[in-house]
């Protein structure tokens, strides 16, 4: 059967005290709207709307980023859950499918559970969880195993609190019946807001059916506040942390690993302590990550190596077999098989040929100030310590270039670049020198006396 999905990602979120959406902050460096419509694309939506309200600009161009198929609906007002569903319905008068509603700030929904709700026979189908504390939810009324009404906390009876099935929020039912059950919403409620959890009731009080379909509880956890993120973030790398090493990933520190929403680590890769992972990176199978790096936007092939304290950022693209080193930069730079970069180095908008070493303390020079330029550099080239290389220039394959040099010239295949002031010796210049300098030091000092 056809599925469509409705996001709801309208609230400002004051608790947060942002002026971000409260849809738009990040987990794993994704916003957790981005977690909410990953967790649902593997159901193949026909069609996906997101509400949006506070900051609807942000949030739609976030929505469309990840997925440019997303339709994005506003709710000017803010009136209650009903009222933001209420703002998609109309674009699916002809849709013949089941609609799920999700929210944009609830990260943690599993494909699978939406499936089981998808799967389930009822006219109207509630996601619940058994709640350790089940706090200012609302309470799922079930009797022998039909649902027949969610009540919210604050509309609750003593014995409706006592109740411990609390509901998600998530709700699942055929397009029209939707259609036809939110438009009969009223606001006789506390909040004088029409909440989509009435829908059940009217369902049946209308002879249809209503269940509930349970998932763990960490599964609903919703972000309200910047501590309720903190927790999310813990609750994501857990998770993730298990699923790397269940994978054949070697952590040597776990708890001090931390993994971006799509990061991609190969079998067998060994990923030391306190390293962090940012958003658009791939290590193959075999790498070494040492301790203290970070990598974001960028691709490490088989049996690299990287660190320990080395930085790669986006667009650096390392080789099988390439050896990044201690407080070694990469940007935007690609290294052939088998290239080294020990130490000290800054790689920018750069071509490394295979097997080429680089030595300690080279920099490209990319930046004009203005513009950036690209160095290419051979393949089998010695490149001195100490080399600034002044882009745009190009040093051919199996040339070498001395210690200390500024190249700002092209270097032909082979050749030997030396690009250093002449070095200038003064014999027993030296002892005068320091004797000058500690007789004015002595004098300074006796100044102060």
């Amino acid at each position: 059967m056809a599925t469509a999905l409705i996001i709801l990602a309208a609230g400002q979120g004051t608790r947060m005290n942002s002026e971000l959406p409260k849809v738009l902050h990040r987990v794993a460096g994704a916003p957790l709207l981005v977690h909410a419509m990953s967790a649902a694309a593997p159901l193949g939506a026909e069609r996906t709307f997101v509400v949006a309200g506070h900051g609807a600009e942000a949030v739609r161009a976030a929505a469309l980023a990840h997925d440019e198929t997303v339709e994005v609906v506003i709710q000017s007002e803010q009136k209650g859950t009903g009222h933001a569903v209420a703002q998609a319905l109309p674009h699916l008068q002809d849709f013949a499918g089941k609609v799920i509603v999700l929210f944009g700030d609830t990260p943690f929904i599993r494909a699978e559970t939406l499936e089981a709700m998808l799967a389930a026979r009822s006219d109207v189908v509630v996601l619940g969880f058994e709640a350790a504390d089940p706090k200012r939810y609302g309470r799922l009324v079930v009797h022998s195993g039909h649902l027949f009404g969610i009540v919210e906390y604050k509309d609750a009876t003593e014995d409706q609190r006592a109740i411990t099935l609390c509901n998600s929020g998530v709700i699942c039912a055929d397009a029209s019946l939707m259609s036809r059950l939110v438009a009969g919403l009223g606001t006789t409620n506390a909040a004088g807001e029409y909440y989509l959890t009435d829908i059940v009731a009217a369902a049946r009080a209308a002879g249809l059916t209503a269940e509930v379909v349970t998932c763990p509880e960490h599964e609903t956890l919703g972000v309200n506040t910047r501590a309720d993120l903190a927790e999310a973030e813990a609750a994501f790398q857990a998770r993730k942390r298990v699923e790397m090493m269940e994978d054949g990933v070697t952590l040597t520190a776990p708890d001090t690993v931390y993994f971006a929403f799509d990061t991609v680590v190969g079998r067998e890769t060994v990923i030391g302590p306190n390293v962090v992972f940012g958003p658009g990176t791939t290590v193959e199978s075999g790498a070494v990550i040492e301790a203290f790096c970070h990598l974001t936007g960028c691709h490490v092939s088989r049996g690299a190596s990287v660190g320990p304290f080395a930085r790669l950022r986006p667009g650096a693209e390392l080789a099988e077999d390439v050896h990044v080193g201690n407080f070694v930069e990469i940007k935007n730079a690609i290294l052939d098989e088998g290239v080294k970069v020990g130490h000290l180095t800054y790689l920018g908008d750069a071509d490394v040929g295979a097997r080429t070493n680089i030595g300690a303390g080279t920099v490209t020079c990319n930046y004009d100030g203005v513009m950036k330029h690209r160095t290419t550099i051979g393949a089998d080239v010695f490149i001195g310590s100490d080399t600034m290389l002044v882009a745009p220039v190009t040093v051919g394959a199996g040339a070498l270039t001395g210690s200390g040099s500024v190249i700002t010239e092209n270097v032909p295949a082979g050749a030997v670049a030396l690009g250093r002031a002449a070095q200038v010796v003064k014999p027993g210049l030296a002892a005068k020198l320091f004797e000058k300098l500690k007789a004015e030091k002595a004098r300074r000092q006796k100044a102060k006396e």
